[in-house]
């Protein structure tokens, strides 16, 4: 009897080491396929991070270099733009410049040398005052002369200056006998400003509308 229930407890035994080297086994396996599953899911998740971010990386990259090129681009039209409008403006400045010169040259040239005709006419007749061979009618007649171009000169200085007064940024009169040349710096002048240019110049050189001929000098 003690025989039996010691071979059942051997037995016994014997099963209860089976059964949990089984289990062992069994846990042991499927704890090694979920670390291999787990770690294969870890490589599919990251290698699909490392795409995305190496995609990323390339979207940026193209789009920095699109921009940066477009950037180029827009500057060196700008450039371009800026270049060539700096050039037209530089061109029209020279020419508006040249015309500019050219016309102020004129007035201040012909005011000079009409200046220096009456000076010269002048220090002809004061010569004659001057020479002792000379009888006194031909001393009066120079004394005359002499004012007469003096007046012209005062005259003329007058009605310049109040032509320039109409708001006339430069005028010139010229007077050959009986006929006066004005000549104003503007493009047009209206029937108005011709009107009043005569009255001026007709006052102050006591000459008949007629003889006044007005032109104009402008850019």
């Amino acid at each position: 009897m003690k025989i039996l229930k010691r071979n059942q407890i051997v037995i016994l035994v014997i099963a209860l080491m089976m059964v949990s080297a089984g289990y062992l086994n069994y846990s042991s396996l499927h704890k090694d396929e979920g670390i291999s599953t787990s770690a294969q899911l870890n490589e599919t998740q990251y290698a699909g991070i490392g795409d995305a971010k190496l995609v990323s990386s390339n979207i940026i990259e193209n789009s920095i270099n699109d921009v940066e090129t477009n950037e180029n681009v827009t500057t060196t039209n700008e450039t371009n733009i800026n270049t060539n409008s700096v050039m037209g403006n530089s061109v029209t400045t020279t020419q508006t410049n040249s015309k500019v010169t050219e016309i102020e040259q004129y007035f201040t040239s012909t005011k000079l040398n009409r200046d220096k005709m009456y000076s010269q006419m002048i220090e002809s007749y004061q010569k004659i005052l001057e020479n002792e061979n000379i009888s006194n009618d031909q001393k009066t007649i120079a004394q005359t002369e002499i004012k007469k171009v003096n007046d012209v000169k005062n005259a003329i200085m007058i009605a310049e200056n109040l032509i320039k007064l109409k708001e006339f940024e430069d005028v010139i009169i010229l007077v050959n006998e009986e006929s006066i040349n004005v000549v104003i710096k503007a493009t047009e002048l209206a029937q108005e400003q011709i009107a009043q240019i005569q009255n001026i110049v007709s006052r102050e050189l006591k000459a008949e509308l007629t003889n006044i001929h007005i032109s104009t000098k402008g850019a």
